[in-house]
C-alpha cells in the first residue's frame, strides 16, 4: 500500500512528525509518497503534490492552510489532517496521535478495502472559457483593490432571482466548512458541517447587505463591472484575473472533497475563535 503525506513548511515539529510517520509505516509495509519540499526537508525521495491523488489516502501535517494547499493538489482523495495550527477545524488529529491515527486507519483501509471518510461540499468558479480548482472554504470576487474609493460594482443572482446589487470591496459564496475563514472575518455567520447551504458575503458594500444562507443546489451568479477587472480566487490561492464587464458562476462542484480521520469537534473549535 502507497500513502501520500505533505508537512508543513518551514516547520520543524511537521518535518519530524513526516519522518516519525514515514518510519513507523515503512515497518508495517507501507510506502508514504513525500511531496517533493516534505522531502528534501527529511533527506528523503518525493514527488510532485499532484501525483499523491493516485495514493488511496493523503496525509497533512500542519495548520489548515497545509490542510487546503493539499486538497488543492488531490481533489477528491481523503485527506486525514493532523493538527500543528492554533484552531484546526480541518485537522482533526493531534500531534501526539499522529503515528497512532495513521496507523489506525491504514489498517482500516487493509481491512475493508477503502478509507473510512467523510464527504465535505467544493465550490467550483467558471466564467466564459476558463473555470478554477475546487475550492474547499470559498470563491471570492473582488475589484482590483480594497478600500475606501476602490472595490467594483457587483450584482448578485441566486438561481433565477436577484439577490442584491451595488458597489463592494467583493463577495464571498462559501462553504460550510469555509464559514470559520475568511467569510467569519468578513461578517458572515457560522455554519455548522453538516448543514446543506452556500453562504453568500459581501465584503464592505457601501450599503447594508447582510449575509445570505441558502440552499447548497443553488447557483450563484456574480456579474462584476465599473473597474477594468476582478479577480477571482479560490480559497484565497487560486487566482485568476478577468476583464468586466464580467459574470462570474459559482455552484457546489460534483466532487466532494473527503476528509479521513476522527470527525473534528466543532465546538469545541470554536472556543479557539475567541
Amino acid at each position: 500500500m502507497e500513502l501520500g503525506l505533505v508537512a508543513q513548511k518551514g516547520n520543524d515539529r511537521a518535518a519530524s512528525l513526516a519522518s516519525d510517520v514515514t518510519d513507523a509505516l515503512a515497518e508495517d509495509g507501507v510506502t508514504v509518497r513525500l511531496d517533493a519540499e516534505t522531502a528534501t526537508t527529511i533527506g528523503r525521495s518525493g514527488v510532485a503534490p499532484v501525483e499523491l491523488s493516485s495514493c488511496p489516502l493523503v496525509v497533512s501535517v500542519g495548520g489548515d492552510g497545509t490542510f487546503l494547499y493539499t486538497a488543492r493538489h488531490v481533489g477528491s482523495t481523503p485527506i486525514l489532517g493532523v493538527n500543528l495550527g492554533e484552531v484546526g477545524f480541518l485537522n482533526a488529529v493531534p500531534p501526539d496521535d499522529a503515528v497512532e491515527a495513521v496507523r489506525g486507519a491504514v489498517e482500516y483501509v487493509r481491512a475493508h478495502g477503502q478509507v473510512r471518510y467523510r464527504e465535505v461540499p467544493r465550490v467550483v468558479a467558471s466564467g466564459d472559457g476558463w473555470s478554477l480548482p475546487p475550492g474547499l472554504n470559498e470563491v471570492g470576487v473582488f475589484g482590483p483593490v480594497r478600500g475606501r474609493g476602490n472595490g467594483i460594482d457587483l450584482e448578485v443572482v441566486v438561481d433565477d432571482d436577484r439577490f442584491t446589487a451595488g458597489h463592494a470591496d467583493g463577495v464571498l459564496v462559501v462553504t460550510p466548512t469555509g464559514s470559520t475563514g475568511y467569510n467569519l472575518a468578513e461578517g458572515g455567520p457560522l455554519v455548522h458541517p453538516v448543514v446543506h447551504a452556500l453562504v453568500v458575503t459581501a465584503m464592505s458594500p457601501t450599503s447594508g447587505v447582510p449575509p445570505l444562507v441558502v440552499d447548497g443546489d443553488c447557483e450563484v451568479r456574480v456579474r462584476a463591472s465599473g473597474s477594468p477587472y476582478a479577480v477571482v480566487a479560490s480559497d484565497g490561492s487560486e487566482r485568476r484575473r478577468v476583464e468586466t464587464p464580467a459574470e462570474v458562476v459559482v455552484r457546489v462542484d460534483p466532487q466532494p472533497g473527503r476528509i479521513a480521520g476522527p470527525p473534528s469537534e466543532f465546538f469545541r473549535a470554536l472556543e479557539k475563535l475567541e
